[in-house]
């Protein structure tokens, strides 16, 4: 006996603290195996909390489960940038994108993507893995749920919501709330293609363009700023929110959760640039809309347990 602590039991107290941080119960560590890392110790001890206040039932609304996710994300560090981290490094763009996954680290986007994504591994009951985790990343994330090059990535928010309503991941609820249709065309990543590092390549570049103009008759209902107010109270903790901008050539600056606290009031969970963490914001939707530069409205979609 050499005293000292391995690997697997300095994994299994992180899990063990993690989940007490969590008020889960003791009875339910007795089924974790041993994490390999921060990352999946965070996926079993927010799916453990899940099911210890029974919000892994497919009987309990999506975005509801994601929102819990959420709640458990709060003070996770921002960071931007993380899905080209593999171009920057040397990646081919025309090969096979590799999946990029973190709970320890969100930029506005991936926040949703893998609150999300937890919540739907979560809900048959079992502990999820982390390869169903990624599963459920990978469908949301790329066209048609199929990871290909760089070029398969859904990197217009509106088409994330278009795509995902396709395969029923996900319900669009702009029209019915009144949106009006934004008909510019969407053409921010060609015109400004030094800031994509994968463009500097000519074939994904040609790429990148043909969808842009494919996107060109896809609806995009914005409901304006100054009517959020009016149809708050049909927008449940949950909805994904995602901030329409006046910017030319691109829709939205902005992803993040409609969230609706214990008060009722209709807030904004997310990962912001700004403050550097994932919070719940003090002000309401509307205010916050209100308060972005040269914002035009929101796109609104409602998670579907798909």
């Amino acid at each position: 006996m050499t005293g000292k602590t391995t690997r697997r039991e300095m994994l299994v107290q992180a899990a063990a603290i993690t989940a007490a941080a969590f008020g889960i119960p003791t009875r339910l560590l007795a089924e974790w195996d041993a994490p390999v890392s921060d990352d999946e110790t965070r996926l079993r001890a927010w799916s453990t909390a899940l099911r210890s206040v029974g919000m892994n039932r497919r009987s309990v609304p999506l975005g509801a489960r994601a929102i819990k996710v959420g709640e458990l994300a709060i003070g996770t560090p921002y960071e931007p940038y993380t899905l080209e981290a593999y171009i920057k490094a040397g990646g081919d763009p025309n090969q096979v994108e590799p999946i990029t996954l973190s709970l320890t680290r969100f930029d506005c986007v991936t926040l949703v993507e893998s609150c999300l994504a937890v919540a739907r591994a979560s809900d048959d009951g079992r502990m999820p893995s982390w390869e169903n985790f990624s599963r459920e990343v990978e469908r949301m994330r790329y066209r048609g749920g199929k990871r290909r090059g760089y070029a398969s990535r859904l990197h217009y928010f509106s088409e994330w919501i278009s795509d995902g309503e396709k395969r029923g991941l996900v319900h669009n609820l702009g029209k019915e709330l009144g949106g009006e249709n934004d008909t510019r065309p969407l053409r921010f990543m060609t015109e400004h293609r030094s800031s994509y590092p994968a463009l500097a390549d000519d074939k994904v570049f040609a790429e990148i363009g043909e969808m842009e103009k494919s996107l060109d008759g896809n609806p995009r209902w914005v409901i304006p700023t100054a009517k959020i107010a009016d149809v708050q109270d049909r927008i449940q903790t949950g909805d994904v929110l995602a901030f329409a901008t006046a910017i030319p050539g691109i829709d939205v600056t902005h992803a993040a959760f409609a969230y609706r606290g214990n008060d009722g009031v209709l807030r904004v969970l997310h990962a912001p640039l700004s403050g550097g963490s994932v919070e719940i914001t003090r002000v309401t939707l509307p205010e916050y809309v209100a308060r972005i530069k040269r914002s035009t409205g929101i796109l609104i979609a409602r998670p579907l347990s798909a």
